[in-house]
């Protein structure tokens, strides 16, 4: 579990990757060095898995988020999964409970794409029995403070 300390230093990391060592030590009150060792730590323990760029997907041509329910035969799992995490539209993928076996995000140019994309590619992944696409009209939220959520979760 994160300390205080720990928690202002992952929210000051998610609004700004780019922050230097320095400005993120006085922002959280240490000097530089021990701010450095906490930000390893906490790399090393897996609590901060990597530093990306966060892309607007429709600004460099990918009009089309869909989600998509999958059912499979499950005695493929393993192959099925193995194909998603290939497939370079597909953002997200979650085992999950319920009707489907698994829920993608993906993100294509267009509906042409997209169906392109279901009856070409998707329907032909291993295991595919049945599929159920939504069509995400806008972003209502698209992200969260996982520092601030911790923070809230420990007051419940």
């Amino acid at each position: 579990m994160l300390d205080a300390l720990d928690r202002r230093i992952v929210a000051a990391l998610e609004r700004d990757a780019r922050i230097s060592f320095g400005e993120l030590a006085e922002e959280v009150g240490l000097s530089k060095t021990p701010c450095w060792k906490r930000v390893k730590a906490l790399e090393e323990a897996g609590v901060i898995r990597g530093y990306s760029t966060r892309i607007d997907p429709a600004r460099i041509g990918f009009g089309i988020e869909a989600f998509i329910q999958v059912s499979i035969d499950f005695e493929v799992s393993d192959a099925f999964e193995a194909a998603v995490k290939k497939h370079p539209l597909i953002r997200r993928c979650y085992a999950t409970t319920g009707e489907a076996d698994y829920l993608l995000q993906i993100v294509t140019v267009d509906m042409m794409a997209l169906d392109r994309m279901l009856r070409e590619e998707l329907s032909r992944l291993p295991g595919v029995r049945r599929t159920v696409t939504s069509m995400a009209m806008r972003e209502i939220k698209g992200d969260i403070s996982f520092a601030e959520a911790a923070a809230r979760a420990l007051k419940g």
